[in-house]
């Protein structure tokens, strides 16, 4: 956290100091003085560091830059939880169609079903998802009219955002899942299930899935991360007014509060994310124990 935080400050600050970004501004006399005086720009730089890195171990975020009548920490309130809503349903999207066309891969290897989900899942990953967001819109907007093209507050807006967002982590789940069944399904004792006469749905979903569950839960960590924080780019396109949509609006108005207040949620929540699959490793595969 004190390297994100550390390397993020002097990128910002050093490369358009915060002093310039006030004049080319124009704000009132007051309102500059007050934010001059609130960060310390007067003082030397080292000062300033020590300064804001105090405020933001005590989550104080201070005043935007950009917004003169709002605080960083109220865009973060506003703009976390409607990034975490369609993080979160592109989560569950991501995690039920990368299992469900990766086992069925496993299951049908060297079908046509196999090769289609492969191609799909290969084309799913290859493709940039803002680039998946505009045939979306082309066709379930324009030409089938399933969906709103733009918007935020009714259910039906977080589907296709979601989508989007969930394609290409859906495709990296799918050909883990379907590597892991490959090889838990060759395993012993896989082949001694079905000699005890278990039906084939309880080998492969109560047997081989949790041992092939693995890789999936390592890749879930950052991928978790990743969807939770939202898509900068698919905000912007959808007009959904998350983080990412905040944090792009702070970069190109050189806001350096809300844009080093992202970068250290998007830390945390990685960092945690992480741990959160480590200590998981325990609980998916008897196999592994924690040292105390």
């Amino acid at each position: 956290m004190w390297v994100v935080f550390t390397v993020s400050f002097f990128l910002m600050w050093i490369v358009t100091p915060e002093g310039a970004t006030l004049s080319e501004r124009q704000l009132p006399a007051a309102v500059e003085q007050n934010i001059r005086a609130y960060h310390g720009l007067d003082k030397p730089l080292h000062e300033r560091y020590f300064h804001e890195m105090w405020r933001f171990a005590h989550f104080d975020f201070g005043p935007s830059g950009r917004l003169q009548d709002k605080t960083v920490n109220e865009i973060l309130q506003e703009g976390f939880p409607i990034s975490i809503s369609l993080g979160t349903l592109a989560l569950c999207f991501a995690m039920l169609l990368g299992f469900a066309t990766g086992i069925v891969s496993a299951l049908k290897r060297q079908s046509f079903i196999d090769v289609t989900f492969r191609l799909v899942a290969t084309l799913g990953i290859a493709i940039p998802n803002f680039v998946l967001a505009g045939f979306a819109i082309i066709i379930f907007v324009f030409w089938l009219k399933l969906f709103p093209a733009a918007g935020w507050g009714r259910p039906i807006d977080l589907v296709l955002p979601s989508l989007c967002l969930a394609a290409p982590f859906a495709a990296y789940i799918s050909r883990l899942t379907r590597t892991g069944m490959l090889e838990v399904l060759g395993q012993d004792y896989i082949r001694t299930a079905y000699a005890k006469g278990l039906m084939p749905t309880t080998v492969v979903m109560k047997h081989a899935f949790r041992g092939a569950i693995l890789p999936v839960v390592s890749y879930l960590g950052p991928a978790t991360a990743g969807i939770l924080t939202g898509s900068l780019v698919l905000e912007r396109i959808f007009f959904i007014p998350g983080l990412g949509s905040h944090f792009i609006e702070a970069v190109m108005q050189k806001d350096h509060q809300v844009s080093l207040a992202v970068v250290m949620v998007y830390t945390v929540l990685l960092f945690t994310m992480n741990t959160l699959v480590d200590l998981s490793y325990g609980l998916i595969d008897p196999r592994v124990k924690l040292d105390k």
